[in-house]
């Protein structure tokens, strides 16, 4: 449809064009227009995703309608314990799946069977102590790793090189680099020159520059976020980054409200970060603090989930030329919803929330922001999912 705006902008544009011909320029547009919906509504894509359920030590294959959203439940790798898989990310030939094993400090590689089921490849490789979230750099050369855990409480984030052909990982001279305080989540700028992780229990962001697997503390890292500085996003021009703090505190009018959203400035070109005017950001009402955060593909909503259902959905207004957040009309919203993931799928249709006994599903409104539960979400996942991923 916005093919079709831009189109009748150009037309009434054009003032001089005799009126039969600007009819008939419609006509053939909108003809144009009815031909390429119908065909897009009759090839639907399904695909398929990926979650990791930690209380089981196992991996379960989901299909995504395309169509609508909703999820079906495939069969899952055979139960482990001892693992607790949590933070997984799919390779870009989509032939190996990395999944983290928090609680036996390994990364277990899978292949990508043709009907997307999985079958284990060799024995997992030794990762850091208390590795957690995994993410791979935009060339798709290397994977990052962070790891809760190291002496005096120091964590640190794995870098492994990823062979192509095998999928075996070759861990990188100097890794793991020092990351603060228990970093938990991790993220990659668009561009693949920076990366940026969360510290918890110090309510911090540390940010490195990305240089051939080699991370280095860009100028003034780390960076006060907020207490408990759980998950983070970038927006898709690379000039933003956005931070759940689930703990903060804040100031009138509203102290009521737990929790909060900080934003910043990326410097370009030195990854450094500044606060945004007026952050943090955060909703008029809320009695949990978010713990997950996303932005939509589209870079003009931000949204922040906290767990259950009671102003669960923070919805926010990106404006573009300053980063800053303006909650949309409605948010809070009063929906399912869970801090245990938020991420959008590959299409930028349908918005997935991780919950504690599964996947709340939903499409959001292009114009305001508003989310609607997909048909039957939530969906389970038969126990507490750690993250999910998608195959496209």
């Amino acid at each position: 449809m916005s093919f079709l705006r831009a189109a009748r902008a150009a037309l009434a544009g054009q003032t001089c064009l005799p009126r039969i011909f600007v009819a008939v320029v419609v006509v053939a547009i909108l003809a144009g227009l009815s031909l390429s919906c119908s065909t897009t509504k009759t090839v639907v894509p399904t695909h398929s995703a990926y979650v990791s359920l930690p209380a089981t030590g196992s991996v379960l294959l989901l299909s995504i309608n395309g169509a609508n959203g909703a999820i079906s439940l495939g069969g899952r790798t055979p139960q482990q314990e001892g693992l607790s898989p949590n933070g997984m990310v799919l390779a870009p030939s989509k032939k190996f799946l990395y999944v983290v094993n928090s609680f036996a400090d390994t990364i277990s590689i899978f292949n990508v069977n043709s009907d997307g089921t999985l079958s284990l490849s060799g024995t997992p490789t030794p990762a850091g102590a208390g590795p957690d979230a995994a993410v791979i750099d935009p060339s798709g050369q290397y994977l990052l790793v962070t790891n809760n855990f190291g002496n005096n409480n120091a964590g640190s984030v794995s870098v492994f090189s990823m062979d192509s052909t095998t999928g075996a990982l070759s861990e990188v001279a100097g890794s793991p680099f020092f990351a603060n305080v228990n970093p938990t989540e991790i993220a990659f700028s668009h561009s693949g020159n920076f990366v940026y992780v969360t510290n918890p229990g110090i309510g911090m962001v540390t940010g490195f520059s990305f240089v051939d697997g080699v991370l280095s503390l860009v100028p003034g890292s780390p960076v006060f976020s907020g207490a408990g500085a759980a998950a983070l996003a970038v927006d898709p021009s690379d000039q933003y980054l956005y931070v759940a703090n689930p703990s903060a505190s804040n100031l009138p009018p509203y102290t009521s409200t737990v929790g909060n959203v900080s934003a910043f400035n990326i410097d370009p070109n030195t990854g450094a970060l500044s606060s945004i005017s007026g952050s943090p950001f955060t909703s008029s009402v809320g009695t949990s603090g978010p713990t997950a955060i996303a932005v939509a593909p589209t870079g003009n909503f931000v949204y922040a989930v906290t767990p259950g259902s009671s102003s669960s959905i923070w919805c926010f207004s990106l404006t573009p030329m300053t980063g800053q957040l303006v909650a949309v009309t409605g948010s809070p919203f009063s929906l399912a919803a869970g801090g245990l993931f938020a991420l959008f799928d590959p299409s930028g249709d349908y918005f997935y929330i991780g919950t504690t006994t599964g996947i709340a599903g939903y499409t959001y409104n292009p114009n305001t922001g508003a989310p609607t539960a997909i048909l039957n979400s939530p969906f389970s996942t038969g126990s507490e999912p750690g993250s999910l991923v998608f195959s496209q």
